[in-house]
This record gives structure tokens, C-alpha cells and sequence, in this order.
């Protein structure tokens, strides 16, 4: 038989077109973005950035450098985008002992006009250094205010009872300020709303004044706003792309790392939704 030939088919490789978007074109297109994002943010920011790199100094580490510089940005932007209205920070026993005489200005500019000092905490805690700070804040002729840190859990009405005995508040004085930042454990959201009442009326029969109510803004958008819209906020939000204060805003605490003379680490700071006289205003007559 004759062998069949076997012929052998040669395959040809047909090179891929390139796609529109090749490797070195998305490589460049990605690194004109962050480039783009880079220079936009610099100009965003550049009044803080020309400050920090004109006036702070300080030795920390890499990486504490770093978050300060972050800082010291924002801060300064925040303060720029504010000229005119009152400024003012909060303290308890963590700032440990402030010399009040020395509190004046926030990065040797802006000066501090009120200050907010933490006098209770729930049933049976006083601040260790409210006495000291009350009394240092009023010889330093600023504006005081004094506040309470709820407890959840514990009675509203001892809560209350334990402010009205530890805080005397005179003319010029801000009123009395309720800290509320904590959910629950053993109760549910609408008994904490009646806590929260009742400690806010009984204190509010005593001083003869309506109370601030601080806490974050997650906390006063799902919890508060509504059923506690007869009451003025003072409201906690560090992040770093909000820059202005709502309308609705009495106070904004804009951020917890500031420096300022007379007092070591950390302070936090906040904005009044108003000028100096605007918050002389609202204080006990």
C-alpha cells in the first residue's frame, strides 16, 4: 500500500493590535493624576502649608512629625476660612496643671477668647482639675463654661444633682453644657432620650438658663437633631476636608491637636458661630 502523506499545517501567530489604553499609557495617565490631585491639594491648602513651613520647628519623630505637620495644616486653614469669629478651647484634668496666665493666643495669632472645662463625669466623679481650671480660667479674665459627661447607664437625676452641686456659675458665664458621646448597654435609645431630658431640665430649672448639648456629628445627625432640635449643639468633627461650621452649629470643635502657651500636649480647639460680642450675648446675665 502506498503511505498517505501526511502534510504538517504551519500555524502563523498573529500579533495582538494594541489596545488604546497600552501599559505605559495608563502608567502616565495614573501618574498625571496624582500629580494633578498632588499640585490641587497644595494650592487648596497652601496658607497652611506657607505657615507651617515658615514658623513651626519642633522635634518629634518621623512619624509624629508627620501627623503634626497634617495637623498644624489643617488647623491653620480652618482658622484662616474663620477671621472674626470667636475662638475658644476645652480642658479637663488631662491637660494636667495649665498655667492660665500664659493661655492667650493659638499659633501666636489667633486669640483665645472662651474656654469650656469639663467639671463631672456620670454619678460620682469630679474632675480632678476643675477647681484649679474654673478658678484659673476666671483669673485670666476669659469666658468659662463648665460641662458634664453623661453616663448612659447611670441615673440622669444623680448625674444632674452632682453638676449642680460642684458648679456655681455667675454672670458672664457660658450655661451649663451636657457632653453626651456614648450609646447604651443596658438600655435602649429612646430611655437614653429620656435621661438626657430629665438631666436637662432639672439642670436648666436650677440655672434659670437653657443647657448646650456637645457631642459628634454622626451622634447629632442619628440621635439628636430631631427630637432635641429646641436645644443649641455644640458639635465635634475633625475631618480633615470639612473646613467651615454649619448654621446649625452653636460651637464646632474642630480639632484635638492643638498647641497652645500655657498648657502641655494636646488641646483641643473650637470655632464660636459668631464674633466675641455675638458670644458675650449668649452668656448668663
Amino acid at each position: 500500500m502506498r503511505k498517505k502523506t501526511v502534510r504538517r499545517t504551519t500555524t502563523r501567530r498573529v500579533k495582538k493590535k494594541s489596545g488604546f489604553l497600552s501599559g505605559s499609557v495608563v502608567k502616565f495617565l495614573v501618574g498625571f493624576a496624582l500629580i494633578a490631585v498632588f499640585v490641587t491639594g497644595s494650592y487648596h491648602y497652601r496658607q497652611g502649608i506657607l505657615y507651617y513651613l515658615g514658623f513651626k520647628s519642633t522635634v518629634l519623630s518621623k512619624e509624629q512629625e508627620e501627623e503634626k505637620r497634617l495637623s498644624d495644616v489643617r488647623n491653620f486653614q480652618v482658622l484662616v476660612k474663620h477671621k472674626g469669629k470667636a475662638i475658644g478651647i476645652d480642658v479637663s484634668e488631662y491637660q494636667d496643671a495649665i498655667e492660665w496666665l500664659e493661655v492667650d493666643t493659638l499659633e501666636e495669632i489667633y486669640p483665645i477668647n472662651f474656654v469650656i472645662i469639663r467639671a463631672t463625669v456620670g454619678n460620682d466623679r469630679l474632675d480632678r482639675k476643675f477647681k484649679k481650671n474654673w478658678l484659673g480660667a476666671k483669673e485670666n479674665k476669659m469666658i468659662r463654661g463648665a460641662y458634664h459627661y453623661y453616663r448612659p447607664n447611670e441615673n440622669s437625676i444623680d448625674q444632674a444633682e452632682l453638676f449642680i452641686n460642684t458648679v456655681s456659675l455667675q454672670k458672664g458665664d457660658l450655661p451649663p453644657i451636657l457632653d453626651i458621646e456614648r450609646l447604651p448597654k443596658n438600655q435602649s435609645i429612646a430611655r437614653l432620650k429620656v435621661g438626657l431630658r430629665r438631666w436637662l431640665e432639672k439642670v436648666e430649672a436650677h440655672y434659670k438658663v437653657k443647657p448646650i448639648i456637645y457631642t459628634g456629628e454622626s451622634y447629632y445627625d442619628d440621635f439628636l437633631k430631631e427630637e432635641f432640635s429646641d436645644y443649641l449643639f455644640w458639635i465635634a468633627n475633625y475631618n480633615f476636608y470639612r473646613e467651615k461650621i454649619q448654621d446649625d452649629w452653636l460651637f464646632w470643635q474642630f480639632t484635638e491637636k492643638a498647641s497652645v502657651p500655657g498648657i502641655e500636649g494636646n488641646v483641643d480647639v473650637n470655632i464660636f458661630n459668631g464674633d466675641l460680642q455675638q458670644l458675650q450675648f449668649i452668656t448668663i446675665e
